[in-house]
C-alpha cells in the first residue's frame, strides 16, 4: 500500500473462511508479538493522520482530454516545470490503450462496512487494446473529486506515501488510455486480468501496470473496493471515503476483525466482478468490440499488497481464476483464529495454480516470510518467488513513476521517498515489474514462454530469484 501502509497494510478476511490477512504492511512486530501499541496498530491497518449487477456509464466528469503517446521523458520535465507530478511512463506494447469505467451494483449483498447504505457498490474501470484511430479524450489518472480527497489530510497520498497534503495536483495526471475508443481491430478471445490495490489505496494507484498489460493484448479490470480504497466515487456523483482512518484508536481484536472484514469484502468483490464479466447482457454494453472479445476461460488476478493477499484469497476460493500474482503482500493476520493460527487459509493450504510472489527488499520484507513460506509449501501448482535488489513495498505500484518528482518539489522529503520506493532506480523498477508481470500472464494465459521466469536474467539482475521456503515452524 503507502509509505506508512506499507508498515502495517496485511490483513483481511476472505469469503467463507478464509482467514485473510492484509498484504504489504511493513511496521508490525508488535502485532507479530500480540500486543500491538496504538500507533503499531494504526500502522497495521491505516496510518491515519490527523441481474445481481447494475450497470451505470461513468459520469462525464471522469472523461478529460489528452493525447494517445507523447514521450514520457517530455511529459515528465514538463510536470516537474509546472509543479504537477510527472506522467505515467508509456506502455510499451504494440496496441494503443482504451478505457472504460462501470459502476456495479451487487443485489445480493449489503456493504460490508456500511450496511445501512443497502446493497454493495463496486467501481471498476477496464483497459483493453483499443483501435488507434479517433479522436477520444485521454483519460486522466483520477478524476477531480477523488483526486482531491486522495491528496488530502484524510487521503492515501498522505496517510500512505507521506505527500504533505494538496501539496501535489493529483488531478493533473494524466494516462495514456482513450476513453470508451473501440477494441482495437481484430480483437479475439483476449485474456483477463483484474486487478486489487493495497489497502486504502484506490484502483488507479497501478494504471501504468495496467496500461502496460493492455497494449500486449489482456483486458485488465481494476476494482475498487468501497469504503476500503481511499475513495470512490459513485454513480451519483459522491464520493465513498475510506472507513480505516477512523480505526486509529481501535483495540488489537477490533483491528484483526476489520482486516478480515476488508479481505473478506475484497475477495467477494472479486468474485462479483466475475459474475458480472459471466453476464452477456453486461457485456453488451461496454465500448464497441470489446464484450465480444472477453476470453472469460483465460482469467488471472494480480495485486499489491493487501490486493497481492486478495488475489490469492480469491484464487484460492474460486477456480474461474487461472493464475495469481502477489505483489509484497503478507497473507496472515494479527491474530490467531479459533485453530490456533494467525495464517490465512490461502497460505495454509496453498493454490493448485500457477502463483507468482514479487517480494521486495526493505526492513519490512521479512514480515512476509512466515505466510509466503507456508504458501509456498502447500501449493501444487507453478510458483516462483522473486524480490526485487532495493525495493520498498510502494515500488510496485504507481508511486514510483510519480512520487521522485514530487520529492523534487519538497511535497515529501528525500527520505520519505526512499521509505516509500527504496532505492532502486524509478526506471529500473518499472520495466522490471512490467517484465515479470506481462511474463508470467504471457506463459499461463496465452501460452507463450519467453523463458523469462526460468531463472536469473542478466536483463534485470535486480530481480533476485529465492528457492523453496522451508517449512513454517509448527
Amino acid at each position: 500500500m503507502a509509505a506508512q501502509l506499507r508498515g502495517g497494510e496485511r490483513r483481511g478476511r476472505a469469503d467463507r473462511d478464509s482467514g485473510l490477512r492484509d498484504s504489504g504492511l511493513r511496521r508490525r512486530a508488535a502485532l507479530a508479538a500480540g500486543a500491538l501499541a496504538l500507533t503499531g496498530l494504526v500502522s497495521a491497518l491505516v496510518p491515519a493522520p490527523q441481474a445481481r449487477a447494475a450497470q451505470t456509464p461513468a459520469p462525464a466528469s471522469q472523461k478529460a482530454p489528452a493525447s494517445q503517446k507523447a514521450p514520457a521523458s517530455q511529459k515528465a520535465a514538463a510536470s516537474a516545470a509546472e509543479g504537477v507530478p510527472s506522467a505515467l511512463p508509456a506502455p510499451t506494447g504494440p496496441h494503443a490503450v482504451g478505457t472504460t469505467t462501470r459502476h456495479l451494483v451487487d443485489t445480493a449483498r449489503r456493504d460490508p462496512w456500511k450496511p445501512e447504505q443497502g446493497d454493495r457498490r463496486v467501481v471498476v474501470s477496464l483497459f483493453y487494446p483499443a483501435d488507434g484511430s479517433g479522436g477520444s479524450s485521454t483519460a486522466p489518472h483520477m478524476d477531480p473529486s477523488s483526486a482531491a480527497h486522495f491528496g488530502s489530510a484524510r487521503g492515501a497520498g498522505s496517510f500512505n506515501y507521506r505527500v504533505r497534503p494538496d501539496a501535489a495536483d493529483w488531478a493533473s495526471t494524466r494516462t495514456h488510455a482513450r476513453v470508451d475508443a473501440p477494441v482495437a481491430r481484430g480483437s479475439r478471445s483476449l485474456p483477463v486480468v483484474l486487478y486489487s490495490a493495497g489497502l486504502g489505496d484506490p484502483r488507479t494507484w497501478n494504471t501504468g501496470l495496467a496500461e502496460e498489460l493492455a497494449s500486449r493484448g489482456y483486458v485488465v479490470v481494476t476494482v475498487d473496493h468501497t469504503y476500503d480504497s481511499s475513495e470512490v466515487r459513485l454513480a451519483d456523483g459522491s464520493l465513498a471515503e475510506s472507513v480505516l482512518p477512523a480505526l486509529a484508536g481501535a483495540t488489537p481484536p477490533e483491528v484483526d476483525a476489520a482486516l478480515r472484514r476488508a479481505v473478506g469484502a475484497r475477495v467477494a468483490d472479486t468474485r462479483f466482478v466475475l459474475d458480472t464479466l459471466g453476464s452477456a447482457q453486461w457485456r453488451r454494453g461496454l465500448p464497441r468490440g470489446l464484450g465480444d472479445a472477453l476470453d472469460l476461460r483465460r482469467v488471472g488476478m494480480a495485486g499489491q499488497s493487501a490486493g497481492g493477499f486478495t488475489a490469492a484469497q480469491a484464487l484460492h476460493d474460486d477456480r474461474r481464476l487461472k493464475a495469481g500474482i502477489n505483489m509484497d503482500g503478507q497473507m496472515d493476520f494479527p491474530l490467531a483464529d479459533s485453530s490456533g493460527s494467525k495464517l490465512s487459509t490461502v497460505a495454509r493450504e496453498g493454490v493448485d495454480r500457477p502463483f507468482l510472489l514479487l517480494g521486495s527488499d526493505g526492513p519490512g520484507a521479512s514480515d512476509n516470510r512466515a505466510s509466503w513460506a507456508s504458501f509456498r509449501q502447500h501449493s501444487r501448482g507453478w510458483q516462483a518467488e522473486l524480490a526485487m535488489a532495493g525495493a520498498e513495498h510502494g515500488t510496485y505500484t504507481d508511486a514510483v513513476s510519480l512520487l521522485p518528482v514530487l520529492a523534487r518539489q519538497g511535497a515529501l522529503s528525500q527520505e520519505d521517498l526512499r521509505q516509500d520506493i527504496g532505492t532502486v532506480r524509478p526506471e529500473r523498477a518499472e520495466a522490471a515489474t512490467r517484465a515479470y508481470v506481462v511474463a508470467f500472464f504471457d506463459r499461463f494465459l496465452k501460452g507463450r514462454d519467453g523463458r523469462l521466469l526460468d531463472g536469473p536474467s542478466p536483463r534485470f539482475p535486480e530481480m533476485r530469484f529465492r528457492k523453496a521456503a522451508a517449512p513454517p515452524a509448527p
